[in-house]
């Protein structure tokens, strides 16, 4: 039986981690989709980075999936993904079911606050 701690050490050692400083820099740069993956309510109270896809994290798998009806037409398998959440928990555990799903591209770009707090571009 696996805990918790199990899945995040998965999805931790699967999707690379990077700084919000690279995170800037790669998105200063214009490159990859940038999504938050927090419910809207946290989203709602704290912002978000601008311009940012905001798809939770238990919608993902349908968001993701080219055959579902509610796939973004963006996430393509081969797209640069950024994945932010509140602290990186998430985002990890999102990031490891999209390279689950076949997507070659996927990081960890930890919590928003790290974000913001950098300089990071963001909006309401």
């Amino acid at each position: 039986m696996k805990t918790s701690k199990d899945f995040l050490t998965e999805a931790n050692a699967a999707v690379p981690r990077i700084s919000a400083g690279e995170a800037i820099a790669a998105y200063n740069a214009g490159g990859g989709i940038f999504i938050d993956v927090r419910d809207s309510g946290d989203i709602a109270k704290s912002g978000t980075i601008k311009g940012a896809l905001r798809i939770p994290r238990g919608f993902m798998e349908f968001a993701a999936d080219d055959n579902s009806p509610y796939h973004q037409e963006s996430l393509t398998k081969d797209a640069e993904l950024f994945l932010v959440c509140g602290a990186g928990g998430q985002a990890a555990l999102c990031g490891k079911t999209l390279k689950d799903m076949g997507f070659t591209s996927v990081t960890n770009i930890g919590g928003f606050k790290d974000w913001a707090d950098a300089g990071g571009a963001t909006e309401d």
